[in-house]
């Protein structure tokens, strides 16, 4: 396994540098705007984002460059899910009926490390309709916007694609 950090449990200048790069393009990517003034502002947002998590301590977490290169398929992966949810919730809102069951869900993870949690949490707030209001050791509280989308939660797809990605 190809580690991110040194002997001293700081990232590499070279990995460092990998990361940006891999962060910068997939701004890039997503955001489709190429004027020199966006593409200054994406590059300091990547930077910061860097900084930020080293403040945190994420480089004291070991990340396999296996890790790294699955992330686009789980990105993949997960703006399909984006998609299905979008439309649910939009069945959701635009019935007559307006079948909304509100429900704060409790979602025990299998996930051991931060970075795993971290990554399960914010994937189940960015499929719209969810949003995780809490994490706590191997808890994760969750507020769902029907009964369907609670229950979805419950299908460990979710879990077995974040434990692909091989952070722990």
């Amino acid at each position: 396994m190809t580690d991110i950090r040194s002997q001293s449990g700081t990232a590499r200048p070279l990995q460092l540098v990998g990361l940006l790069v891999a962060l910068l393009v997939s701004w890039v990517l997503w955001s489709g705007i190429y004027k020199p003034l966006l593409l200054w502002l994406g590059l300091f947002s990547c930077l910061l984002s860097m900084w930020l998590a080293q403040r945190m301590g994420f480089f004291r977490h070991p990340m396999s460059l296996r890790s790294i290169l699955r992330l686009p398929a789980h990105w993949w992966w997960l703006l399909g899910e984006i998609i299905r949810s979008s439309l649910e919730v939009a069945r959701v809102v635009l019935s007559p009926s307006l079948p909304i069951s509100p429900t704060v869900v409790e979602l025990i993870t299998t996930e051991t490390t931060d970075v795993g949690k971290v990554i399960l949490g914010n994937s189940i707030t960015l499929s719209p309709g969810t949003v995780t209001i809490d994490v706590h050791e191997d808890c994760l509280l969750v507020h769902c916007l029907t009964q369907h989308s609670a229950s979805q939660l419950q299908d460990p797809e979710v879990q077995r694609r974040i434990a692909w990605l091989g952070l722990g």
